[in-house]
């Protein structure tokens, strides 16, 4: 999985943030676009993002569901001058298909929007698209507040194992319809098998009575024994 934390020194880091720090004209809200909702993977991704349901319908295509309630919009400036710690954060939006060389020095859309999937209140991840003239030139997922940046393809395989192990836990915690059934016959038979014990033990005690009765009868002259 190729990843890299912003917050840490080191060439990714520098990369990712020389991204970040040429924020032009701040986060705003992207009401005027907001069509409100969650947007469920699966959808077909759409040729070009003018509105928030093509940021969607962008990172549904890649597997990612979305919560458009939470989209927002930067405007960034593409570095010129590229160094190996940029070159290494374009590594991570080739995961997306796409690379920024052919961008340099221009300024994009930088839109971000809640994966809920991989968030958990504490440690929230956004997928985040650069969009240049409505048309998408970069992806990557980024957490929060931790700073750690993915590519779609490595988040993409992180979340089916995520799910794959929460459905292999689910299934474990149920025992096999089969079993079930066997147990079930299991207690039947032992029931019954008590029954039948308790039954032969009362057939038996009854003899054992009537025996004692017929000897004190005998004893006492009522039964003659000629």
């Amino acid at each position: 999985m190729f990843l890299f934390t912003m917050t840490k020194p080191g060439l990714r880091q520098a990369g990712a943030l020389a991204l970040c720090g040429v924020c032009l004209a701040g986060a705003i809200t992207a009401a005027v676009h907001f069509t409100g909702g969650t947007v469920t993977a699966g959808a077909d991704a759409e040729p070009g993002i003018e509105t928030t349901q093509d940021i969607a319908a962008f990172f549904t295509g890649h597997g990612f569901e979305v919560d458009l309630a939470t989209a927002a919009v930067d405007k960034v400036k593409i570095p010129k001058t590229w160094d190996d710690s940029f070159t290494a954060f374009d590594q991570v939006v080739g995961e997306s298909g796409m690379t920024l060389a052919d961008y340099k020095g221009k300024t994009v859309e930088k839109w971000t929007v809640l994966c809920p999937a991989l968030s958990d209140g504490e440690q929230d991840t956004y997928c985040v698209l650069l969009v240049y003239k409505g048309k998408a030139v970069g992806a990557y997922l980024l957490e929060k507040p931790s700073g750690e940046v993915s590519g779609l393809i490595s988040a993409a395989q992180t979340l089916a194992e995520a799910q794959a192990a929460a459905e292999e836990a689910a299934a474990g915690t149920a025992p096999p319809a089969e079993e079930t059934a066997a147990a079930g016959e299991s207690d039947a038979q032992a029931v019954s098998g008590t029954t039948d014990a308790g039954s032969a033990q009362a057939s038996a005690d009854a003899a054992a009575e009537e025996t004692e009765v017929s000897a004190d009868l005998t004893d006492a002259g009522v039964w003659p024994v000629d």
